[in-house]
């Protein structure tokens, strides 16, 4: 008997389609099991990449110290994680100051609440319209105003606990910090925008949260303080984050002005304040800024929002433009990044030809 011959088996072909498909749904898979792992470490998580970032605006500071003043980086860190330390609690000093004003006037705040409500009311039935404004005004009346102010008290008090193992991070970071020229191109190009979008940003809002702070506070506008540092932190959230600083005071002017021109003027004046930075001189010295299109960046609000909450809108910008530099790196996943950025794939390359 012959010998048979050696079997081979082919695996069939796949078309460019097929392959597209499948390579698809593996990232479909892949994103939806890190999505869950980030959702399920989100009280790790979040403190750790608030650190990263952190980070990129003490370590500059550090470096500056060790080289110029021959500093001990470690003393370096802490020396200025205390000048961070110091900013931050003054910021709840002052928070804390609204809130106790706020909690002496509060049976004055509700007896306002309760005239202004009853009046908007009776315009309601003139009109002969009812729109259930007898119930709202049965529950506004029941607003415990005292006690949503301790609790919005006890939320930042948590918040200054957390930070606490946020700078044990930034201590752990800043130190083991590698020296530039043992970095990789991607990860200097990284630290470089990262750095200077953070450093703009925080500028830029701090200017904006003091000057919209101390216009609601020449209008004598309750926690005027408490609204420019809201002012300041909802400037990270892209796109509606200055649209929401805007519209927080509206409940409190309501309620304790009369007057109709200065409601209106107290969220003109700081919306014109926000549209001339936001619209004006953030473009202006951002540039390119992060390459991320605007759609891009309101999909990452969404998606950082729903896994993370509030800090996630917070850390949504600058997440997601490390995340198109790192697939801006491969041939494979360079169309994905065009598209972060608002590009056709393959455009750059039809210009350069």
């Amino acid at each position: 008997m012959g010998s048979n011959p050696t079997l081979s088996v082919r695996m069939p072909s796949l078309t460019k389609d097929q392959t597209r498909l499948i390579t698809g749904s593996l990232v479909v898979i892949a994103a939806t099991a890190i999505a869950a792992a980030l959702a399920y470490t989100r009280s790790v998580m979040v403190p750790f990449v608030l650190a990263l970032l952190i980070s990129h605006l003490v370590g500059p500071v550090v470096d500056k110290l060790q080289a110029k003043l021959r500093v001990p980086r470690l003393l370096g860190t802490f020396v200025a994680l205390l000048i961070a330390l110091g900013g931050v609690a003054l910021l709840v000093l002052l928070i804390t100051t609204s809130v106790r004003g706020l909690l002496a006037s509060a049976s004055l705040y509700e007896q306002r609440l309760d005239a202004w409500v009853a009046q908007a009311a009776g315009v309601l039935d003139r009109f002969g319209m009812d729109l259930g404004q007898r119930g709202v005004a049965d529950a506004l009346r029941q607003l415990p105003v005292a006690r949503l102010a301790r609790d919005g008290l006890g939320t930042a008090v948590n918040v200054v606990t957390t930070a606490g193992l946020v700078m044990i991070f930034v201590i752990f970071l800043v130190v083991s910090k590698q020296p530039a020229s043992v970095k990789t191109e991607l990860r200097r190009e990284i630290d470089t925008k990262i750095h200077r979008y953070l450093t703009l940003k925080v500028v830029l809002s701090a200017v904006t949260g003091f000057l919209v702070g101390l216009t609601l506070w020449l209008f004598g506008l309750d926690l005027a303080i408490v609204f420019g540092i809201t002012t300041f932190l909802l400037n990270f959230v892209p796109s509606i984050g200055s649209i929401i600083a805007t519209l927080l005071p509206l409940p409190i002017a309501l309620v304790q002005f009369d007057s109709f021109w200065t409601i209106a003027a107290i969220i003109a004046v700081p919306g014109a304040i926000q549209t001339i930075i936001g619209n004006g001189i953030d473009p202006l010295l951002m540039g390119e800024g992060l390459d991320l299109h605007p759609v891009t960046l309101l999909l990452a609000l969404m998606f950082w929002g729903l896994l993370w909450g509030i800090p996630g809108m917070l850390l949504a910008a600058p997440m997601t433009a490390v995340l198109r530099l790192i697939l801006d790196r491969s041939e494979t996943t360079r169309p994905v990044a065009e598209l972060l950025a608002g590009r056709r794939p393959g455009s750059a390359v039809e210009g350069t030809e």
